[in-house]
């Protein structure tokens, strides 16, 4: 009777494995983007097992359009070039205010995808 609850637990546990490892790999081949409460905003492949992570991840910065002070500019940074480069980054579920994956049609998706930094 005992070997029938192991061999159960066994394949409960087997099977929370792998339906796991399904999600994680699904969500990882699509770009999400994940707003923070400090006001940043990542773009990149989210997984959720076994840490929240982004990986290929951009930062999303605002700034001030050169030609006219009045109007703001997008830009995206790849963390990969930044003076740290992370080969991913670890997020604090706390600090997550949205997270969502990406229209394939949006500028950030086309600007990843093209390889430049300024969506258009």
């Amino acid at each position: 009777m005992n070997n029938k609850y192991l061999l159960i637990i066994c394949f409960c546990l087997l099977l929370f494995v792998l339906v796991s490892f399904y999600f994680n790999w699904q969500e990882k081949e699509n770009y999400s983007v994940v707003y923070l409460s400090t006001g940043e905003i990542y773009i990149g492949k989210l997984s959720y097992f076994p840490k929240l992570t982004l990986t290929d991840a951009y930062l999303l910065q605002v700034l001030k359009d050169p030609s006219d002070s009045t109007k703001n500019t997008f830009q995206l940074a790849p963390l990969s070039e930044a003076l740290w480069s992370p080969e991913r980054i670890y997020l604090n579920r706390e600090q997550v205010i949205f997270s969502g994956p990406m229209n394939e049609s949006s500028k950030a998706f086309q600007a990843i995808k093209n390889g430049t930094s300024v969506p258009k």
